[in-house]
Formats: structure tokens, sequence, C-alpha cells
């Protein structure tokens, strides 16, 4: 990484130090529901179809996902978080990266539109449609929100403010991880998104993405612009996790999205001319005919 002078230390942002029973019992018991919560649904998609049935590889990936939030939000990362800023940004990593990453692959939504009654589906299917969701739901917006949270965080007095007062981490976690979750959603997600654009277009959103993530981290190790008053090894050790770490994150971002990846293949007729499809107004895919055809 670049070097420079990092952004001087003026103590880190005290007043959330130890981890009592308040800040453990909450997220233990929240991951234990989303846990169940998914174990239910599971058990209810294979009841309705038990021929398709539902692929363990996903529940895995959910369980994996769980697995990476409980290592976040419990000790011993959570209270060494409170007190050194490179335990903040590991945290910061598992929880709007790593995590959101796993459980996106985890499929929740297509279980949840297998495990509901069909009325249900057709309304959750509504919602997934709408203009709102549409627009929430694009690769852009994702971007801005998990881009734009890390730039009000360290790049403004918030970090300072969210450290010093007790409970508003819980804010800045949420954000992460649902940014994080977003992002990864619309990026690689096997879940439906009717505003996806296609792999292209993902694959420019993502590249944007990594150059900002280093462009953040270059410049907190330089210590230019960042209001982050910690010590000045803690800002760039949190830079180095950043910058690393967050390159690991988005290269297995970028797998998933490969493997998403289906080019269209055109066939062949007899005589080995290429086929075209056409569609007809009702948006109906016709048989190919050949290249030079009426």
């Amino acid at each position: 990484m670049g070097g420079g002078a990092a952004h001087p230390g003026h103590g880190h942002g005290g007043g959330a130090g130890g981890s009592g029973p308040l800040d453990v019992w909450p997220p233990a018991l929240a991951l234990l529901v989303c846990a169940a919560a998914y174990a239910l649904m599971v058990r209810r998609a294979r009841r309705r179809n038990p021929a398709q049935g539902w692929p363990p590889a996903r529940s895995m990936s959910f369980a994996a996902g769980l697995a990476l939030l409980a290592m976040a939000l419990l000790p011993p990362l959570a209270p060494f978080a409170h007190r050194d800023f490179r335990g903040h940004m590991a945290q910061h990593l598992l929880l709007g990266m790593y995590a959101p990453l796993a459980l996106v692959l985890a499929a929740p939504v297509t279980l949840l539109l297998r495990a509901l009654p069909p009325h249900r589906g057709r309304r959750l299917t509504a919602v997934l449609r709408s203009r709102p969701a549409r627009l929430l739901a694009h690769p852009v917006t994702a971007l801005l929100l998990t881009i734009g949270g890390l730039v009000l965080l360290y790049f403004t007095p918030l970090y300072d403010t969210v450290m010093g007062r007790p409970g508003w981490h819980w804010p800045a976690h949420a954000h992460f991880l649902l940014s994080g979750w977003l992002f990864a959603y619309v990026i690689a997600g096997p879940d439906p998104a009717p505003a996806r654009p296609g792999v292209p277009a993902r694959l420019v959103v993502l590249g944007v993405a990594i150059a900002a993530h280093a462009a953040i981290a270059q410049l907190m190790y330089g210590g230019f612009w960042v209001e982050v008053h910690a010590p000045i090894a803690e800002v760039q050790g949190g830079a180095e996790i950043m910058y690393y770490g967050g390159d690991v994150a988005e290269l297995l971002l970028a797998a998933a999205l490969v493997t998403t990846w289906r080019p269209v293949r055109t066939p062949r007729s007899a005589y080995g001319t290429r086929l075209r499809s056409v569609r007809r107004p009702t948006g109906r895919l016709e048989e190919g005919i050949p290249d030079g055809g009426p």
C-alpha cells in the first residue's frame, strides 16, 4: 500500500468499552432466531415439494453466514472492536462483506417463496417487482449505500460520535450488514431481482466498488481527510485490513458473479449456419431461423 502520514491519534473514542450481557445476549438470540426460521422454511419447502427439496449447500452457506456474524458481534472480537480501530475494521469486513455474501448465496428469498402459500408468494413477488423495490435493488443504489456509508463514517466526525456513545454502534452495524447484503444480492445473488442488469454491467459496478474501497483505504492509511481519532498505528493497521481483506471479499463476490454467467449459445442448423432467435411482440422466444432468412 502507499505510504504517507496517518491521521494523528487523539485517543480512541471511548465509552463503549466492555461487553456485558446486554451486548452479548441480543445478537446471540437474534442469530438463533434466524437459524431456527431458516430451518423451518427449509422444512416447509421440502414438505411442499419433496421432489424438488432444498440444496444442502444453501443451508450450509446460511450457517456460515450466521457463524461469521457471530464472530463479528460476540466476544472476543466485539469488545476488542470498541477499543481498537483494527478490531473495528475486522468487524466491519465480517458484517459488511463476508457474512452478507454467505447469506445471499443461501438464497433466502427463493426459500421463502417456496415455503409460503401460493397467494402469499404472489404478494411477495409483487413487492419485489414494485417500483421502490426495483429502485432499491439497482446496483448503482447498492453501490452508493455501501460506499457512501464508508465515506460518511470515516471522513466525518460520525465515527467518534458513534464510538463515544453506548448503543450507537448498533445502527452502524445494521447499516454495514444491510447495505452489504443488498450489494451482494444485486451483484451475484441467486434470488430473483427484477431490476438486476446483465453480468457485464454488474462487473462494471463491482469494479467501481473495488476501486472505491482501495481509494478509501489508501486515504485512510495516508491520513488524508480521515476523522478517526485513534493512534496512528491503529488507523494504518485498520486501513491495511480494509485494503487486503476487502480485496479477498471482492474476489469471492466476483467469483460468485461469474458462476451466474450463462452465455447464450447460438444454435447451428444442419448446414452449419448460425440460427438467430426472433422475438415476436408477445416477448415469447420463437424458433430460430438461419441468418439471411426472411
